[in-house]
């Protein structure tokens, strides 16, 4: 805002006032909003570190009893028994709000099965199987948990990020400048008051002046 293209008059200086006042209403909600959508990445952050925790260790997992059931079974069974699932992981996409952030809700069914809803033959297997599956079935949940979470953070990061921006130039440039107008309109206003009252004083002199001669 250049203060030469600012009209020093009362009613700009009402107006300046009015525009002050809703910017430093705006800077204080939205830096209630920071903090806000701070506390609640450290929250979603800690809940993060578990997941991945569990995540990487249910890979580890599932890759060690794959590894043993090829061993057991040799390739073939496990791939025969991995052919034989019919029922297939059903991954649904919601949504849900976190202080006016829009964030993923991802629910999974069908992921964990009992012995014998697999597919395949209970007494064609060893239990290297079973517990093959359920490793896999253990980290596909972690997955999706992790998935949740971590698209989550991101979001609210952004959303951390963008509101930061604007709470800055809020609190360095607008609200300053605003301020710098104002003060510069109440200068120039007391300039033109003084500057009338020193031509009126003018104008009564050489009246009175002109009385007396």
């Amino acid at each position: 805002m250049a203060l030469r293209d600012i009209k020093p008059t009362r009613s700009e200086l009402i107006g300046l006032k009015r525009r002050i006042k809703l910017s430093e209403r705006g800077y204080k909600i939205l830096k209630m909003k920071r903090d806000g959508l701070i506390i609640e990445f450290f929250k979603v952050l800690e809940e993060a570190k578990t997941t991945r925790s569990q995540l990487n260790m249910n890979y580890a997992k599932a890759v060690e009893m794959m590894a043993v059931a090829n061993t057991v079974e040799g390739s073939l069974g496990v791939k025969a028994a991995a052919f034989s699932v019919q029922q297939v992981p059903m991954i649904t996409l919601n949504s849900k709000n976190i202080m006016g952030v829009v964030v993923p809700q991802i629910t999974s069914a069908s992921v964990k099965k009992r012995m014998i809803d697999r597919g395949y033959g209970v007494l064609g297997t060893s239990s290297t199987i079973d517990d093959t599956a359920t490793s896999f079935e253990d980290l596909v949940e972690s997955i999706v948990k992790s998935a949740e979470i971590e698209t989550t953070m991101k979001r609210l990061l952004e959303e951390i990020e963008k509101t930061k921006r604007r709470v800055n130039a809020l609190e360095f440039k607008v609200i300053p400048e605003q301020k710098a107008a104002r003060d510069f309109i109440k200068m120039r206003l007391d300039e033109m008051e003084r500057e009338e009252l020193f031509r009126l004083k003018k104008i009564k002199a050489r009246s009175v002046a002109k009385a007396n001669g």
